[in-house]
């Protein structure tokens, strides 16, 4: 195994022990989409086109997205933990 991907997985493993109980569920479910092949070659339907549809138009009509520094606040998080690439002490 590579040194890098060694820091990487101490550095994400250090992450998910200061996570709270709460929080664990959705790491979880995160990690299991993220390893389901499945989903990767599924086609749109017509629903999700739909819905892209009507994101981009949210979008050039003027609406804002949620701001990085509030999505990692919200999961406990500074941007100097996210940053540093650990939640610190």
């Amino acid at each position: 195994m590579a040194l890098d991907l060694q820091i990487e997985l101490k550095q994400v493993h250090a992450l998910l022990d200061q996570l709270p109980p709460a929080k664990l569920g959705t790491v979880r479910s995160l990690l299991e989409d993220l390893l389901d092949d499945d989903e990767v070659d599924e086609e749109l339907t017509e629903a999700d086109r739909q819905a892209l549809r009507a994101s981009d138009e949210y979008f050039r009509k003027g609406g804002q997205g949620i701001p990085f520094e509030d999505v990692v606040a919200d999961l406990g998080f500074t941007m100097e933990q996210i940053r540093a690439g650990s939640k610190g002490d």
